[in-house]
C-alpha cells in the first residue's frame, strides 16, 4: 500500500470516526446545554425535536427508535472507525447509514441540504474507506498479523519435525 494511500485511510477513519463521536456527544449533553456555543442539540430532547423534522415523512411513533438506532449506530461506527477495527464493516454501516440520512434530509428539507452539510460526502467517503484495500495502523491489521505469525510458526514447527 503506497504511503498516500495509507495516510488517506488512516485520515478517512479518524476524520469521520471522531466526527461521529462529536455528534453523539453533543446529543447526549456533554458539550453543555443547547444554546451554548458551538453545540448543536445539547440534550436528547433537542436532539429528537430535530430528527423529527429531518423524518417529517415518517410516523412520529417510529422516529425516536430510529433516532436512538442512528445514535448507537453512530457511537459504535466512531469507535470502531478510529480504532480500526471491523474496519470494513464499519465504513460500509457508515455509508449506509449516512446514505439514509441524506436521503432524509432531501425529502424533508429539499436536496439542498445534504449536499451543503456534506452528507452525500460522508457516505461516499465511508464507501470509500469500505473498498480499502488495507488499514494501516489499525487493530484490523494487528489482529492479521498476529494470525498469520501465529499460522506461519505452527508450519514452521511441523516442517522442522
Amino acid at each position: 500500500m503506497q504511503l498516500n494511500q495509507k495516510i488517506s485511510s488512516i485520515y478517512l477513519r479518524l476524520a469521520i470516526g471522531v466526527s461521529y463521536l462529536w455528534e453523539v456527544a453533543d446529543r447526549l449533553g456533554l458539550f453543555g446545554p443547547n444554546g451554548h456555543a458551538h453545540v448543536s442539540w445539547g440534550d436528547w430532547k433537542h436532539f429528537i425535536a430535530y430528527a423529527k423534522q429531518v423524518m417529517s415523512f415518517l410516523p412520529n411513533g417510529i422516529i425516536n427508535p430510529l433516532a436512538t438506532i442512528a445514535t448507537i449506530g453512530e457511537g459504535g461506527f466512531g469507535i470502531l472507525l478510529i480504532l480500526g477495527l471491523f474496519t470494513r464493516v464499519a465504513a460500509i454501516g457508515s455509508g449506509i447509514l449516512s446514505l439514509c440520512f441524506a436521503i432524509a434530509m432531501a425529502i424533508s428539507f429539499g436536496v439542498e441540504s445534504p449536499l451543503g452539510y456534506s452528507v452525500f460526502t460522508l457516505s461516499a467517503a465511508s464507501f470509500l474507506l469500505a473498498g480499502t484495500s488495507q488499514y494501516s495502523w489499525s487493530l484490523d491489521k494487528w489482529f492479521a498479523s498476529r494470525i498469520v505469525n501465529k499460522k506461519l510458526t505452527a508450519y514452521q514447527s511441523l516442517q522442522t519435525n
